[in-house]
């Protein structure tokens, strides 16, 4: 459950970035033109883009954390080859000091490293289980479907209605579903949603008209 809540606080996040990233994006150029292909071409090269980029940033970082478990779970399995006597008063010291008498941390410890000594010594040492090593290619495409996933609705809201109220239309679009990812990221992390989703509309309605000011100068400069 807890992995699961993980990928989805971290699906929630991707989302938001993808709204934020290219609502700001097509509101700029919406700002400097009326005309709707530059608007979808940049929004396209928005999406595609920064897909990409996360998919690339959550690869490497993934493949670096999984390297590492790797790494920790071959050492242990070599210690345990080495000298597993050392391993066992090792891993019955560890649930001595979880609170456990001497004589229980050393059954308990007898009967894990009967049943599967790996396990017994990733889980207790490490926190770990080989099950939970981390797949850099589920990351990157997980990541990169929240991005589009959350590119798809600034596009669309400024690209379906009239010219006349796209960015207005735009900006109610974009300010509700963050604060829905507000809501949905506080509640999986258990905390009162009131003030991330404030944080959120916030950041990102201040990200929105940013950008459209700045087109919105660089149009009326003749500029673009």
């Amino acid at each position: 459950m807890s992995g699961r809540l993980n990928w989805l606080r971290a699906g929630v996040l991707g989302a938001n970035d993808g709204i934020v990233s290219t609502a700001a994006l097509v509101v700029g150029v919406a700002g400097a033109t009326s005309e709707t292909a530059p608007i979808f071409a940049a929004g396209i090269a928005g999406l595609v883009g920064g897909a990409i980029s996360m998919a690339l940033g959550e690869y490497v970082s993934v493949s670096s954390q999984s390297d590492s478990q790797r790494a920790m779970i071959a050492k242990e399995r070599r210690e345990l080859v080495e000298d597993p006597a050392a391993e066992l008063i090792e891993l019955a010291g560890l649930y001595e000091r979880r609170g456990l008498s001497p004589e229980t941390a050393r059954r308990v410890a007898e009967e894990l490293t009967e049943h599967d000594v790996v396990a017994a010594h990733l889980e207790a040492e490490l926190g770990l289980t080989e099950d939970e090593v981390v797949s850099p290619l589920a990351a990157a495409g997980a990541s990169a479907l929240a991005f589009t996933i959350g590119a798809l609705l600034p596009l669309l809201a400024i690209l379906l209605p009239p010219a006349d109220i796209r960015v207005p239309v735009t900006f109610a679009a974009v300010l509700i579903a963050l604060a829905l990812t507000g809501y949905l990221s506080a509640r999986l992390g258990d905390s009162p949603p009131l003030r991330p989703m404030v944080r959120i509309v916030v950041g990102g309605a201040l990200a929105l008209i940013a950008t459209f000011t700045v087109g919105s100068l660089l149009g009326v400069s003749g500029a673009v």
